[in-house]
């Protein structure tokens, strides 16, 4: 794991323990995006996108990339269709 986002990985994970923590009536989800997520790859939209769930998603040859829009359209998407109450799931190409 990279030293230089452990703080922040870190963070999200003592996110993620609050928010399973929380009250039952608490209705949230949480996201996590591919490996290759980020501003230095921003990536072509696509509209399309695979759902996982704890683990890391990847393609057939390992690699695990999403781009900003089709991220968004995956957040969009959980809020105007829930399909993750209080749950955590992945998503990438």
């Amino acid at each position: 794991f990279p030293d230089a986002i452990k703080p922040e990985a870190s963070e999200a994970g003592d996110v993620l323990d609050d928010l399973r923590a929380s009250d039952e009536s608490l209705d949230w989800f949480f996201i996590s995006p591919a490996g290759g997520f980020g501003s230095f790859a921003p990536g072509e939209e696509t509209g399309t996108y695979r759902v996982g769930g704890e683990i890391l998603l990847v393609d057939d040859e390992g690699t695990s990339f999403i781009s900003g829009a089709d991220f968004g359209r995956a957040v969009a998407d959980e809020i105007t269709t829930p399909r993750h109450r209080r749950a955590r799931f992945t998503v990438a190409y």
